[in-house]
């Protein structure tokens, strides 16, 4: 049986596919990670620091070879793709750089004579069960800052990236980790069940769905074990003012088309201030409308496909439900196999099935906003909670609505603008955990208290 695949969505040809570990092949992998936990956790802070730095210098090193097989796997243009290696090797560097900080202990004022610190400490073997959006940066957030912390990594990846997880794999083995530091499966759900209940396995991240996020937490919950989840989002983008509405409009076209629009962070619907609905939405709808979806391996694409044919078709009958339900097109809701045309929605009510789905793809809903608790109405009404955008000249009112929006992330008059440095992660379904900076490494950590008198 053969479940993991290389696809290429730009052409449906599918280039290799490879074999689903055997039960046997699973459990030589969890003991392999098993035993290298205690090595791993043993060796110097210092050494750590210089294998994780190597893992950052092999990703540049390999970045081209990497990007172009990310391409192949999911459709993502080839500048971005590129973009996004050196952005996992940022990432990777900065838990290097920050080693000392994130394993070091933290001194407690007590009550009383004596000392208190916080040590923190690995837990072992994790899990980590990762998407296809985005196959390297999504491994680099998750199995940097844990391997800088001194845990080992069991990595199953979406069966649609068996060629990059395999380079990956290769990437964190060749930088000098113990043996079953880094290990890659293909495996079913079914075998990712096994390793989740194994008690080996310390703890299980996973970024994807609420379906399959629901899923693993509840299999996790039943072993005792933390779970960190990294689910979706349907992220609000409200205008309230602008000195150039033409920038702010490009900020939105630019975040919504992001990966494809294939990115949980990603601006998708965009609410904006009764007196500057009007000629935002002339100036959105044009420029969505000039953006073609194209072959995804030239440097000049900006769009290319879905993930898949069956992405693509999940978006047409979300895009097509919504106008039978009264939503009015705008623009696009067509598509050409895998490629899917810029697409924006509107006079969508509450009433509609669209008002709380998520929209992954190059698909768009605007909104006007009678007021600000208007917009923040609309912002929150979703059971959606990751990022948001704010865009106002008023910074007052951009203290006011960073507070009230329901989110784990806010950006005021920015877009793009994630950072190593910079926590990610949302509230609500969208998730339970904070994955980079400083956030990240105290997820599958033992804060131990160690009390002297």
């Amino acid at each position: 049986m053969t479940e993991y695949a290389v696809t290429d969505p730009a052409t449906g040809e599918t280039s290799a596919t490879y074999d689903l570990f055997t039960d046997g092949q699973i459990e030589d992998a969890v003991t392999r990670a098993d035993a290298a936990a205690s090595v791993w956790a043993a060796t110097p802070v210092s050494e750590r620091a210089k294998v994780v730095h190597r893992i950052a210098e092999l990703h540049r090193e390999r970045r081209d070879e990497l990007a172009a097989v990310m391409v192949k796997e999911m459709g993502k243009p080839i500048a971005a793709a590129v973009g996004e290696v050196d952005f996992a090797a940022d990432i990777i560097d900065y838990y290097a750089d920050n080693i000392e900080l994130i394993t070091g202990d933290t001194p407690l004022t007590i009550l009383g004579d004596g000392s208190a610190v916080v040590r923190r400490a690995p837990l072992g073997a994790l899990l980590g069960i990762m998407p296809w959006n985005f196959p390297a940066y999504q491994v680099a957030r998750f199995a940097a800052p844990n391997l800088a912390i001194g845990n080992t990594i069991v990595l199953k990846h979406a069966p649609q990236c068996p060629e990059s997880s395999a380079m990956l794999e290769a990437i964190y083995s060749d930088a000098g980790l113990p043996d079953g530091a880094y290990v890659n499966v293909y495996a079913s759900n079914d075998q990712a069940a096994t390793i989740i209940a194994d008690p080996r396995v310390r703890g299980v991240s996973v970024t994807g769905s609420e379906r399959a996020g629901a899923a693993v937490a509840e299999l996790a919950g039943r072993h005792l074990k933390k779970v960190a989840l990294e689910l979706g989002g349907s992220d609000p983008f409200l205008v309230f003012s602008a000195d150039d509405l033409g920038a702010v409009v490009q900020s939105a076209v630019d975040a919504r088309l992001d990966n494809n629009g294939q990115s949980c962070n990603g601006a998708k619907r965009f609410i904006i201030i009764d007196d500057l609905y009007e000629e935002f939405v002339e100036r959105f709808v044009a420029a969505m409308a000039e953006v073609t979806a194209e072959d995804p391996t030239q440097e000049e694409t900006v769009l290319g496909p879905l993930s898949s044919l069956a992405a693509a078709e999940r978006l047409q009958e979300q895009i097509d439900r919504a106008v039978e339900q009264g939503a009015t097109l705008l623009t696009g809701g067509t598509r050409d196999g895998a490629f899917f045309a810029p697409t924006v929605l509107a006079d969508v009510t509450e009433d509609m099935d669209v008002y709380r789905e998520e929209l992954f793809g190059p698909a768009a809903v605007v909104y006007r906003a009678s007021d600000e608790d208007d917009a923040l109405r609309i912002a929150n009404g979703t059971p959606f909670g990751l990022g948001s955008y704010v865009f106002t000249t008023d910074d007052a009112q951009a203290e006011r609505v960073a507070d009230r929006i329901e989110a784990g992330m806010v950006y005021v008059n920015l877009v793009l603008a994630d950072s190593p440095e910079l926590p990610f992660g949302g509230v609500k379904r969208s998730g339970t955990s904070r994955e980079l900076g400083l956030l990240a490494a105290d997820e599958f950590v033992n804060k131990k208290l160690i009390r002297i008198a």
